[in-house]
Formats: structure tokens, sequence, C-alpha cells
């Protein structure tokens, strides 16, 4: 009898061993705002046991009951803190509270944003359409080398009017800066050779769509053209002649108060164009007088 009970004993013992445990709880806070730091990693140092702080900062951990350790508390943009606890009877409970520093991040960090472009949707660099020769001056004329189905009005090369897949020229939708405009191309039909109502000097980018856009464009049936205006940051300003007119343009911004993204920004662009020299070398002659003004201002 006697042997069972010594063995019942040493069976037992280990389990009264493992059972003798202490535990430490408290909060976490920001030293600088003295606001509840979560997701804080809370271990034993030299063991696997570890827990985290909830959204209120609040932590519970069990430790072994009489033995010195050392609790640990990391958490990445906080100075790793590392606290002593001298050995806890078996079944006490003590509470540490824990203030963490902010520490400077050593390394730098880049976001990188995408999104999924507008299905249908044609982007172009202005500045590369600028190198197109163009006869007109207006950028209309090229929209039939990046897009298909689109060809010139009836008043050819220096026409400022387009068609899409057999559609008429006031089935287009243009937009500039969000606001559609209507009859862009300031004139009646059969007096197109005059100015369209963008001017590619203070154009920042552009979308075309020669079909199956999106419907918040609107109820046009042909195309859509987006057009955004420039935000200038510094002053830059362009001037061109030709034998058909000229064009110039001015940008810039200033700052307002002391805030320096608080800025004022101007954008302001002149055309003139003339097509007599043009047209007096037709055989077919007649009193014309094709000349075209435009000044556009853009205040942000």
């Amino acid at each position: 009898m006697l042997k069972y009970k010594l063995h019942l004993s040493f069976l037992l013992f280990p389990f009264l061993l493992n059972g003798q445990n202490s535990m430490i709880f408290g909060i976490i806070t920001d030293a600088l705002t003295k606001e509840p730091v979560e997701v804080v990693t809370v271990f034993v140092e030299g063991s696997t046991k570890a827990v985290q702080t909830d959204i209120n900062g609040l932590y519970k951990i069990d430790v072994p009951a009489n033995k010195s350790l050392d609790l640990v508390f990391s958490r990445i943009g906080y100075k790793k803190t590392k606290y002593h606890i001298k050995s806890l009877s078996n079944n006490e409970k003590h509470q540490i509270n824990v203030s963490l520093m902010p520490e400077d991040s050593k390394y730098e960090v880049t976001i990188t944003g995408s999104r999924i472009e507008d299905v249908g949707m044609i982007r172009e660099d202005i500045e590369e359409l600028k190198l197109l020769p163009i006869t007109s001056g207006n950028f209309e004329s090229v929209l039939p080398s990046i897009a298909l189905g689109t060809t010139t009005g009836t008043g050819g090369e220096l026409s400022s009017q387009y068609n899409v897949r057999g559609g008429n020229y006031d089935e287009n939708l243009v937009y500039v800066n969000d606001f559609e405009i209507y009859r862009p191309q300031l004139i009646q039909n059969s007096e197109q050779e005059g100015l369209s109502f963008p001017n590619p000097d203070l154009i920042k980018d552009l979308s075309f769509s020669s079909g199956g856009f999106e419907a918040k464009y609107g109820d046009k049936m042909s195309s859509v053209l987006d057009i955004h205006y420039k935000r200038p940051t510094i002053i830059k300003s362009s001037v061109s002649l030709s034998l058909l007119g000229g064009n110039a343009h001015v940008e810039g911004s200033a700052k307002i108060g002391k805030n320096k993204w608080n800025k004022l920004r101007i954008l302001t662009g002149v055309r003139y164009k003339d097509n007599r020299y043009l047209l007096n070398s037709q055989t077919k002659k007649g009193e014309y007088i094709p000349t075209f003004t435009d000044v556009q201002a853009f205040i942000t």
C-alpha cells in the first residue's frame, strides 16, 4: 500500500510545480501623450511566453512563481523597455504600469500608390503632342493619330472640329477641370477654322476615349475629351510665333500667409490666329477676315 502512495506522490509532484504561477498585469501608455498603446508585445526574456496589449493598453501575463525574471515590453516605433522582477510568491498578482518612449525611425519609408485606370481612356502627355506637326494650331488635329475611328471635321486640317465613328461633331463631350464645355468649337458649323476651347499651353494632362467610356461622363454618344489645367508651383512663361499667328502664356504662384502650402496660383494664356496667309494662296478669291483671338485665365 505504501508503494502505491509513493508512486502517486511522484506523479502529482510535477503538476504541483507547474501550477505555481504568478500574474503580472498593468497598462502601457505613451510617455509623451499619456494615451494607451495597443499591440505592445509583453514577454518573459528567454521564454516563448508572450501576450499583447488590447485597444485600451491593458495586459496580463502569467509568470513562474518563486523565480526572478526580466519582463520585456516591445513595439515598433517605441524604445524597448525591460523590467527586472524579483521572485513572486505563488498566485501573487503584481501590477506594473509602463510608459514607452517614442523612438525616431532610422529607416526611410517610401509609400507608393496605384489605382485602376478608367476603362477605355487613352492618356497622352501634352508635351509630346506639341511636338507633332499641326497646321491649325489646335490639338484636336492630332486626335486621329491617337484614337481609332477619329477624323477631322469637314473643314479638314484647319478645322477645330472632329468626328468619331461617323458621329456628328456636337456628339463629342469635352470636360475642362471637371466642367462640361458646351459647344467647345466657339463658332457655328461651316465656319470652323477657329480656335478650339482648350489652350495647349495651359493643359497639364488629357484623356480621350472614342468609345466604351463610363456613364459618369454624361449623355454624349461619340467620345469624351477630359482635360485638366496646370496648378503652377513656379514662375514660367512661353512664346510661340508662326505665319498663322502666335500664342503666349504665363504661370506662377505666390505664397499667402505663413503657410508655405497656401498659395495663389495664376495661369494665363493668350492666342491669336490669322489664316489670311494660307487662304490668299488659293485660286478662288474672296473677302476673308479669318482672325481669331482667345484669352484664358485660371486662378486657384
